[in-house]
């Protein structure tokens, strides 16, 4: 991979990690937090605001460590490490019952697990950082599962009347999004996000096997991640005076963590079209 991704996307783990670190810090006490104490059934041996500074830690040591990585290669393995344990601990959590909504009948309707389900993206990059062995197809594959993952997930609530309602103060902070609800209401709105999503996921399955579909799959899905950055401005309720991010906020920025999966897609798929192009030329 080309030195100037590998540092741009150090530099999201960096920005993404250090704010998540710095915000959990300074809240003291975090729901989501938890709820994952609760489901490893450790709640009892530390005060709640122990665990959200050990969360807090290691988001911070993450940080660290992708600006070190920058210059010195040899920490990138480190880091890898590192993700992976990140997110395996609250993905882990999803196995249990409080992740989901009961009202809707619990797995799939997925309820709190929506900001957990997006620590698949930490994995596959710490996976990626430190096995950079692995054969072109194997990594394309680790780039975009999670990026199908959370789109095809995520996407299929919008076709729920809660999820509808959930996005709604969002959607309507947005100027980019906002002229949606003068044309359909609600719940078309919500659905029509929906169906985007998945279209999205159609396409991104489809470019595995199709490069002529790589940069239509980039856009459409890239557009999700970059829309949902935008909310960070728009959206009165992504920041807090005295925590930086609000918890909604840290639901918002773990989608940087899929851009980069989209660069990793890209750059690795560059590769494996170059040498055939080299292939063809010999």
């Amino acid at each position: 991979m080309k030195q100037a991704y590998v540092t741009l996307i150090l530099i999201i783990i960096a920005i993404s990690t250090s704010l998540l670190g710095l915000t959990m810090g300074l809240m003291g006490h975090h729901k989501h937090i938890e709820l994952i104490t609760n489901f490893y059934s450790i709640s009892q041996y530390l005060p709640s605001s122990s665990y959200n500074i050990i969360a807090s830690l290691g988001f911070i040591l993450a940080a660290i460590l992708s600006i070190i990585s920058i210059k010195k290669n040899k920490f990138r393995p480190i880091l890898g490490y590192l993700l992976i344990v990140i997110g395996v601990i609250p993905l882990l959590s999803l196995f249990g019952t409080t992740m989901w909504i009961d009202s809707l009948g619990g797995f799939p309707a997925i309820g709190s697990g929506q900001g957990v389900i997006k620590y698949v993206s930490l994995v596959s990059i710490g996976i990626l950082l430190i096995k950079s062995d692995l054969s072109e197809s194997t990594q394309k594959w680790f780039s975009i599962i999670p990026v199908v993952i959370v789109l095809l997930w995520i996407g299929g609530m919008k076709f729920t009347l809660l999820e509808a309602k959930g996005i709604e103060d969002l959607v309507q902070s947005s100027p980019l999004m906002s002229w949606m609800y003068n044309v359909w209401d609600l719940q078309s709105t919500s659905n029509i996000i929906g169906v985007y999503d998945l279209a999205a996921v159609a396409l991104l399955i489809g470019a595995i096997f199709n490069y002529r579909l790589v940069m239509p799959a980039l856009l459409m899905s890239g557009a999700v991640f970059f829309v949902t950055q935008t909310f960070l401005i728009t959206w009165a309720g992504a920041t807090s005076a005295t925590t930086i991010l609000s918890t909604g906020g840290h639901f918002l920025i773990k989608d940087l963590w899929f851009i980069i999966n989209l660069i990793f897609f890209w750059q690795i798929t560059q590769q494996t079209q170059l040498k055939k192009q080299i292939r063809v030329d010999s």
